[in-house]
């Protein structure tokens, strides 16, 4: 059975606030014109994208996850199928597209001149990147050997493609340029997932390059580790913890990015500090936030002025209060969070988090952004290549709300995958790859899958037949 818990990608909408300073100011990528029943609408004969799903998320309340995972506590969880209810009506391949969310982020740092400057924005853009994980506790369907994904956004300057180069271990690998030649963004990812009992931790491991052309510049980082909480038993949420590295191989300047874990307490719970330092290893600047609402730039000297006052502070009014453990003894409770970042003065406003629309909780959780993933534009199918998730039936009857039929498609889809595998076992053929190939990253000397090019020549019939 193929089956991969990847719980990648999130976004949760926050209260502003008033920094001394905002530059970088974040801005929404979607207007609030109105849509009529999910689906896209012509303004002035201007399609637009669609702002809601075709139906609201299937209920999960009568399934239980406990009677398929019971017997896989400490084990990876590559090979359990779970049922579709649990899935939400997204391929991993789609999921992975959601890190382009906040693409002017790349933008503005290819504008900057200075190299710190450019190193603070990247940095915004890895968190961002991971921001829309947030509440996202559906399981992405996982994708089937040779299935692809484009996204073109001329409106936000780049197109995307990526393929599932590999099934066991499962890899996606994605390729992201701009429409201007200023940036490229790539990567792998090969998500390993364990279940703890209570919870599943995701660890993403594969590395994200982006390259600033104009500056001739790269940057690498790992994604920070993702748990989901109270699988079986109360209420689901996510945290992420874990430090995040960006190494700009150009300059030698690094941020080191500490992804906080709840903590005893649940007072780190969705927090990021850290700290750019150059390559003679000086701290130019201190990186605070949330990977769940918004991320600020201080000098460094500042920061740590602050920090000896708010702890004076504590010390001055320690108060006898019961606190909540984020270890409860039958589910782990999620700590109540105080909703914004406490802006130090002087700080720059370098990313803040585009909220979500109001019926998003019917909507598995997703950010506007996701909506419009798995829909089909006017005149797009004749374009897509037949290995397009677009086109995948289980899926689309899933986002239509048929559950049933979701159900079967998903069954078929993966007894054929089986058949082919066997196929090419008794025939002695290597499956082979149609648009990635295996090699090595130029920046970090490791294994990689880089992208070959010819995607978008529309060339497709030699592709697979997957569905």
């Amino acid at each position: 059975m193929n089956s991969e818990e990847e719980f990648f990608d999130a976004e949760t909408g926050l209260e502003s606030d008033d920094s001394c300073e905002v530059s970088f100011k974040d801005a929404l990528v979607f207007d609030s014109k109105q849509v009529t029943d999910g689906k896209a609408t012509q303004e002035n004969g201007v399609w637009e994208r669609r702002k809601t799903l075709p139906a609201e998320m299937i209920s999960r309340n009568n399934f239980s996850v406990w009677s398929i995972l019971k017997k896989c506590i400490g084990m990876e969880l590559s090979k359990i199928a779970m049922p579709v209810v649990f899935n939400e009506p997204l391929s991993f391949l789609q999921r992975i597209s959601e890190y382009m969310e906040h693409t002017h982020l790349i933008h503005k740092a290819c504008s900057l001149s200075d190299s710190i400057d450019r190193m603070q924005v990247v940095a915004a853009f890895a968190v961002s990147s991971v921001a829309s994980q947030w509440e996202r506790t559906g399981k992405p369907f996982n994708p089937l050997l040779g299935e692809t994904y484009e996204l073109i956004r001329e409106d936000e300057g780049y197109r995307l493609i990526s393929e599932q180069v590999s099934h066991h271990p499962p890899i996606s690998a994605f390729h992201a340029q701009s429409l201007k030649q200023e940036f490229e963004f790539h990567g792998s990812i090969y998500p390993k997932l364990k279940f703890w009992g209570k919870s599943v931790e995701a660890e993403p491991k594969g590395t994200m390059t982006l390259e600033l052309l104009k500056h001739k510049e790269a940057y690498t980082w790992t994604n920070p580790m993702c748990c989901v909480h109270n699988i079986i038993l109360g209420k689901l949420w996510i945290e992420q913890y874990g430090t995040v590295e960006i190494v700009n191989h150009s300059t030698g300047d690094k941020c080191v990015l500490n992804f906080k874990p709840c903590g005893m307490f649940g007072k780190e719970l969705h927090k990021v500090e850290g700290h750019i330092q150059d390559k003679s290893k000086k701290k130019r600047r201190v990186i605070y936030g949330k990977w769940t609402e918004c991320m600020y730039s201080v000098d460094p000297k500042v920061y740590e002025a602050n920090k000896k006052s708010d702890k004076k502070a504590a010390g001055d009014s320690k108060k006898l209060k019961q606190e909540h453990s984020c270890e409860g003894e039958e589910a782990d409770e999620l700590p109540e969070v105080q909703e914004t970042v406490t802006v130090i003065p002087g700080s720059a406003l370098l990313w803040r988090i585009t909220p979500r629309p109001a019926h998003s909780a019917q909507m598995y959780n997703f950010t506007s952004f996701a909506m419009t993933l798995n829909e089909l534009e006017p005149s797009m199918e004749r374009l897509l290549a037949p290995t397009d998730c677009r086109l995948r039936p289980d899926i689309r009857a899933m986002e239509n709300g048929d559950i049933d039929a979701a159900s079967t498609e998903k069954e078929r889809l993966e007894e054929k995958q089986r058949a082919s595998r066997r196929e090419r076992s008794k025939d002695e053929e290597e499956w082979s790859t149609r648009w990635f190939q295996l090699g090595t990253n130029p920046h970090t000397g490791a294994e990689d899958w880089l992208y070959t090019g010819g995607y978008f020549d529309r060339n497709y019939t030699d592709c697979p037949n997957i569905y």
